[in-house]
């Protein structure tokens, strides 16, 4: 059996309040309808289709060819909506999932259910239920005595009796396809906001004696749509325990996870420790047995097992088996330290690969440079790879000494072996196994010291 999927992505979410489009606003990393793809993706859905109506360029632009595309011109309501995709549709055999692109918490497994469901009792429609205890602002599931949905009831037109009815539609729905392009081609607009209703169908299929099941979800946040800024932080919220409660299952240990944040698409390794208030942004793996430290920052960086970090950022970094950074570094984008190195506190990396145990212990920044093998560069060294308009690189070969306070003017080459005096300032090449000093030698002025403090003295108090 065929299965599609409609997702709902043209409303522009007003009460956002802002300029974004609302499906692109992001949960946990990653937009609202992007999680949405990923779940109907999940469940092998053949053929997907986005209705894309204000930001439609936008949408399109961040879905590229994940999905076909329809756009609804005038936001009609979710009947119609759902029926501008008839022409991609509307021949099909099989079974059409609708769900709507700011709903980011529906899961895969919830939908298998839903589908299995649905098939085995040969359903015209399957809607997926919640049940709350305060169901207000909901459209009622009414029930009949055998279990089937009667009917779908609005908030505003529901009895007291009705109204006492704790299940509600989440919008979310499995139709047999064809059934649902004829219902709809029958749904009207006679109604006070005069749209055109996609729970309409709900009745048209009951008069026609279709069976329609209700799928009752025991995760609530499959519920939450998104439509502000209250309820975008809600999702944030259980988006990110979600998460975190996979990561726990599968072995990583998060000291606190409500100070942890960690986006979706990020891996973990097992045995790995992460510290409260770390943040795990983006396409970030991470291996085994690594220590994440308190409020260490990593964006779409790839780290190997036994790796620590501590109070640190990193942003595409690639860090080697079993070294070290921070406390208080920084890896800029292009940074690769390499096995059991050594990155040590305020050290920041720009576009450089520091080889095989190589350390850079404290106050130093290695910038657009290559860095051998067992290099040691001292405390408060620098890479001086701009000019003001250019970059240039600096190239250290294995078991080099830099000493502290050094600034290799680059473009320069250290040869291996080298080794530059703490204090200089090199603008050559270094030579392999040479010893390069470039500083003033030292002249010592006898009592000069003095001599400055007394005309300081003297000169305050003739003012």
């Amino acid at each position: 059996m065929k299965i599609m999927s409609i997702v709902l992505a043209a409303g522009q979410g007003k009460r956002m309040k802002s300029k974004q489009y609302k499906v692109l606003h992001s949960v946990c990393g990653k937009p609202m309808v992007g999680h949405v793809l990923d779940t109907v993706k999940q469940v092998n859905s053949e053929q997907i289709v986005v209705v894309v109506g204000h930001g439609a360029e936008q949408v399109m632009a961040y879905i590229g060819e994940q999905a076909q595309f329809v756009k609804q011109e005038q936001q009609l309501g979710t009947g119609h909506a759902v029926q501008q995709a008839e022409a991609l549709l509307g021949n099909e055999e099989g079974t059409t999932i609708v769900v709507c692109g700011d709903t980011p918490l529906v899961k895969a497994s919830t939908i298998e259910q839903m589908l299995k469901l649905h098939q085995e009792s040969g359903a015209a429609a399957t809607i997926l239920t919640a049940s709350f205890d305060d169901p207000t602002g909901y459209g009622r599931i009414i029930r009949g005595k055998d279990g089937l949905v009667e009917k779908i009831v609005e908030q505003k037109d529901c009895t007291a009796e009705e109204a006492s009815v704790t299940e509600i539609n989440t919008g979310t729905y499995c139709f047999d396809n064809k059934k649902l392009f004829e219902a709809l081609r029958n749904t009207t607009n006679n109604n006070a906001q005069g749209e055109y209703y996609l729970t309409d169908v709900v009745s048209i299929f009951k008069q026609a004696g279709e069976i329609i099941q209700g799928y009752c979800t025991t995760d609530l946040a499959e519920a939450i749509g998104v439509n502000d800024r209250v309820a975008l932080a809600e999702a944030e919220g259980l988006m990110r325990a979600r998460i975190n409660r996979q990561h726990l299952v599968n072995g990583v240990t998060i000291i606190d996870p409500a100070s942890t944040y960690i986006e979706a698409g990020v891996e973990i390794g097992a045995d790995t420790i992460v510290y409260p208030g770390a943040i795990i942004k983006g396409q970030t793996v991470i291996g085994e047995d690594c220590v994440i430290g308190a409020q260490s920052e990593i964006s779409n960086s790839t780290i190997a097992s036994g790796v620590t970090i501590k109070h640190s950022v990193l942003d595409k970094a690639e860090i080697g088996e079993g070294s070290s950074i921070g406390p208080f570094a920084y890896l800029r984008p292009g940074s690769k330290v390499g096995k059991n190195c050594k990155v040590g506190d305020f050290v920041e990396l720009k576009n450089a690969q520091l080889d095989d145990g190589s350390k850079v212990s404290h106050l130093s920044y290695v910038g657009d440079a290559v860095v051998g093998k067992e290099v040691n560069i001292g405390c408060g060294a620098i890479t001086v790879n701009y000019d003001g308009i250019n970059k240039f690189k600096t190239e250290i070969g294995d078991h080099a000494f830099i000493g502290s306070n050094v600034n290799l003017i680059a473009p320069v080459k250290v040869g291996d072996g080298a080794y530059v005096v703490a204090g200089s300032t090199i603008t050559k090449d270094v030579p392999s196994g040479d010893l390069a000093i470039a500083r003033q030698r030292q002249e010592n002025k006898p009592g000069y010291a003095d001599k400055i403090r007394a005309r300081a003295k003297s000169k305050k108090e003739n003012k």
